[in-house]
């Protein structure tokens, strides 16, 4: 379900980097009024002040504060561009590398997204794009300095890795959240060139199976630099005597996270091997058919006992819960547990969750019913997060998880930021109950499974719950919404949602008013994600004053023709305006261009800004506007 611990660094909902330039208009507009020291930098050149200016400017970690600062005048935008050395990119095609080489020279961390976030849904063809190739071809040259990548949802090969081995030798922290393209062979690469890696994390990505030994590429002698090793969505068979070697001599290991091919037993080695784990994913809570022999001889209590320092928990893949008491002596310590591979009922939760005090992140399926979530709420009053998924994909059938467990970690979790929570039926009384309750909610996203399912109890719309979430919730920033809502729920997300920067929406609304409410009332909104929603022109020609300002919009399945979208392209130039088809068997160099009937109903519109116009290398089943 994704790395709890990663959930920061790539959901940044800031404004993108303005990388046009110090004649940008914005820049020519901000130094008019930049005041005295944009002045006295203007005309009277000084090599001390540009100096004292950069070792302030050194001092600014937030990137939204680096952004303000580089658009007060020409001196500054200089000054902030050579003390940057983090660089985060919300949309790879939002800028080219060139232009980011030409502004940034001492850039040594890079944080890149690629395809749009409904690509994990299956939304977004696999060959859309999101190459990664050109990033390394040029970085890797410009910026020798370069010790981090992090990289979502981008198609990355293993000639990739080796360019990056090959140019970076001194590279040191590799993280992959949602990425394809690549297979162990790459891993290998990467292990045998980068010596002095650190941290190497795979998060819920795609890697293929070339039956490598990846493991075997690390150094075989001396201690490692190795700090974090997550490889828990590699599905192949993992070399064990090779892994077990390299746990050994990385004494500075924090974190590991194995795959469900590791079994119970080769857990309780590696346990008795790092002691010093903090952070450990358990791969396959069960133990191997061929190792039940050594059952007499393991003491799994003991092991965790062993880890003293260990905060935080994942993992219990086919899991069987006669091992799960074994965890209890490292639950008064832990601030984050993900359960949400474990398939258990609340009867196997509550003797884990009660020595939890401390618990700050859970992940959970919805097999722990609402009786789970009730002794969730009396035991972890420090929670910040939680997440409840689906065990099977519920539609048709009721949901264990109801309105009584969200009220329950409302009343007994008032601490609570983030909730994401799947559920079959929902009362506009819990949603508002919710809102009172946790006023600092930041994150809030409700997915009633089912379509225009209305509050179970009383049959009105959702409006008031969401209503509620906006009005009381000052802090909002991302939420989803779901249910049958009406234009009157929109209402209440535009007039009271000013903060709100990240808005999911499907199966709602009822006319083009509603996105109308939303573009013209929520002036921080950065990404907006809807499909199946009865919106076309008149709702999208609404946003037309934003849409420069905003990461992207996505729509699908509503009702936009390509006329009405090329409008939108010919009024906003600088927005790249993309129609996506559907090719599922289908060849795609048959399909005819997409401009000839301006009144064809368009699948799936991607819009966003771009400082490079149109991408150089969109497939056949992507036309341009």
């Amino acid at each position: 379900m994704g790395d709890e611990n990663q959930a920061e660094m790539f959901e940044d909902d800031e404004k993108p980097l303005d990388l046009g330039g110090s004649g940008s208009s914005s820049n020519k507009t901000r130094s008019s009024s930049s005041g005295v020291v944009g002045d006295c930098f203007a005309q009277n050149p000084d090599q001390v002040l540009e100096n004292v200016l950069e070792n302030v400017l050194i001092f600014l970690t937030s990137r939204r504060d680096r952004n303000s600062a580089s658009l007060v005048c020409k001196s500054w935008y200089i000054a902030e561009a050579l003390t940057r050395s983090d660089l985060f990119i919300g949309n790879c095609y939002a800028v080219s590398p060139q232009r980011v080489i030409q502004r940034f020279r001492k850039v040594q961390s890079l944080v890149l997204k690629g395809k749009p976030r409904f690509a994990d849904f299956n939304l977004v063809p696999v060959n859309w794009g999101a190459l990664f190739s050109p990033w390394v071809n040029s970085m890797s040259s410009a910026y020798p300095c370069l010790g981090k990548i992090c990289l979502k949802r981008m198609w990355i090969t293993d000639e990739d890795f080796a360019s990056l081995g090959k140019a970076l030798p001194r590279f040191k922290e590799l993280v992959l959240v949602c990425c394809e393209g690549f297979g162990l062979a790459g891993l290998a690469t990467i292990a045998d060139t980068c010596r002095q890696i650190r941290v190497l994390e795979l998060i819920e990505c795609e890697v293929d199976d070339d039956e490598i030994d990846w493991l075997s590429h690390f150094p075989e002698t001396g201690t490692t630099c190795l700090e974090s090793l997550i490889f828990d969505c590699i599905d192949s068979p993992i070399n064990f005597e090779a892994l077990e070697s390299l746990v050994i001599r990385s004494p500075m290991l924090k974190k590991l996270r194995l795959n469900g091919r590791m079994s119970i037993h080769e857990l309780y080695k590696l346990m008795r091997r790092a002691p010093q784990l903090t952070h450990l994913g358990t791969g396959a809570f069960s133990p191997d058919e061929a190792a039940l022999v050594e059952e007499q001889e393991m003491d799994l209590r003991s092991a965790f006992t062993s880890l003293k320092y260990l905060t935080c928990l994942s993992g219990f893949k086919e899991m069987l819960p006669g091992y799960l008491p074994s965890i209890q002596p490292v639950c008064a310590n832990l601030t984050s547990l993900n359960f949400s591979y474990a398939d258990i009922n609340a009867e196997q939760l509550k003797p884990i969750i009660c020595h939890c005090h401390k618990l700050q992140i859970f992940w959970v399926l919805d097999s722990v019913c609402d009786e789970g979530l009730q002794a969730v709420a009396a035991t972890c009053s420090d929670l910040r997060e939680l997440r409840v998924f689906p065990a099977i994909a519920r539609e048709d059938s009721d949901s264990p998880v109801s309105e009584v467990g969200l009220v329950a970690i409302s009343e007994g979790c008032k601490k609570l930021r983030s909730i994401l929570h799947f559920c079959n039926k929902m009362t506009n009384a819990a949603v508002v109950a919710m809102s009172k309750n946790c006023p600092d909610l930041v994150v809030f996203r409700l997915c009633i499974m089912g379509r225009h399912l209305p509050d179970h109890l009383t049959g009105e719309p959702m409006d008031m719950g969401f209503g509620a979430i906006v009005m009381n919730c000052k802090k909002l920033r991302r939420l989803a919404v779901s249910g049958l809502l009406t234009d009157k729920a929109f209402y209440y997300i535009g007039q009271y949602g000013k903060l709100v920067r990240t808005l999911s929406v499907a199966f709602a609304g009822d006319t083009d008013v509603a996105l109308t409410y939303v573009l013209q009332g929520c002036p921080e909104l950065q990404k907006l994600e809807i499909r199946d929603c009865p919106f076309g022109y008149a709702g999208l020609l609404s946003g037309l004053h934003h849409f420069h300002n905003m990461r992207f919009l996505w729509m699908s399945s509503c009702r936009l023709t390509v006329g009405g979208c090329k409008e939108v392209a010919r009024r906003r130039p600088q927005v790249v305006v993309e129609v996506i088809r559907d090719v599922y068997g289908q060849q795609t160099c048959e399909l005819p261009k997409i401009e000839e009937d301006l009144g064809q109903t368009v699948e799936k519109l991607y819009m966003y800004r771009s400082l490079d116009g149109r991408r150089s290398d969109a497939p056949n089943f992507v036309t341009i506007l």
